[in-house]
């Protein structure tokens, strides 16, 4: 699964007319509108037959989008665990009271 999460820029008397050719692209939806700012927040789903990255092209191409800007994206490709989980890399072992150990001296001595 591959999503991302998009700002859309128009001019504002162009929204109306974005907001339904957006409908059209494969994996877009639509979930909020600045018409006084010209802005549209919208998400790209990949699905069946098409893929995420030919659906963000697409909207950026769409005619009336001034400008396109990526809010978020996530994936989930690659996150299968073939073993278990390595084992973590030991930090610094610092002694409570100690300068840089968290304690209350610490913040004492930053006054």
């Amino acid at each position: 699964m591959r999503i991302a999460s998009l700002v859309v820029r128009a001019r504002p008397g162009d929204l109306e007319t974005l907001s339904a050719s957006l409908h059209e692209i494969p994996g877009v939806e639509l979930h909020g509108a600045s018409a006084e700012a010209g802005r549209l927040i919208v998400t790209v789903e990949d699905g069946e037959g098409y893929a995420m990255a030919d659906s963000l092209l697409a909207v950026s191409l769409a005619r009336h989008v001034l400008g396109v800007t990526l809010a978020y994206e996530y994936t989930d490709e690659g996150l299968q665990l073939d073993g278990e989980l390595p084992e973590p890399v030991p930090g610094p072992q610092r002694a409570v009271g100690q300068p840089g150990a968290g304690g209350a001296q610490d913040k004492e001595a930053v006054k």
